[in-house]
């Protein structure tokens, strides 16, 4: 899982996290793994309760994911290749 500023910067578009917000909310591809990008401190971007919210909710506890109250508890990304396959230093 990323935040919206993370899949911004991994797309070449540092600072745009609100486009890629956006850009998914417009998506109409179902293939598309949208339920995965959350806010940066890993809440759901979407107003609690209404239908976008539940089903990203779903989705995420489909694939085993541990949603508390709208929220989905996440790791800092790694800042280089070492930490990513050595891990924090």
């Amino acid at each position: 899982m990323l935040g919206y500023g993370e899949v911004a910067a991994k797309a070449g578009l540092p600072c745009r996290a609100r486009l890629v917000a956006r850009l998914l909310g417009g998506n109409d591809d179902p293939d598309l793994p949208w339920h995965r990008v959350l806010r940066s401190d890993g809440r759901i971007a979407m107003p609690e309760g209404s239908p976008g919210w539940r089903e990203q909710s779903q989705r995420l506890r489909a694939e085993g994911v541990v949603v508390e109250n709208g929220r989905v508890k996440r790791s800092k990304p790694a800042r280089t290749m070492d930490e990513a396959i050595w891990g924090p230093g």
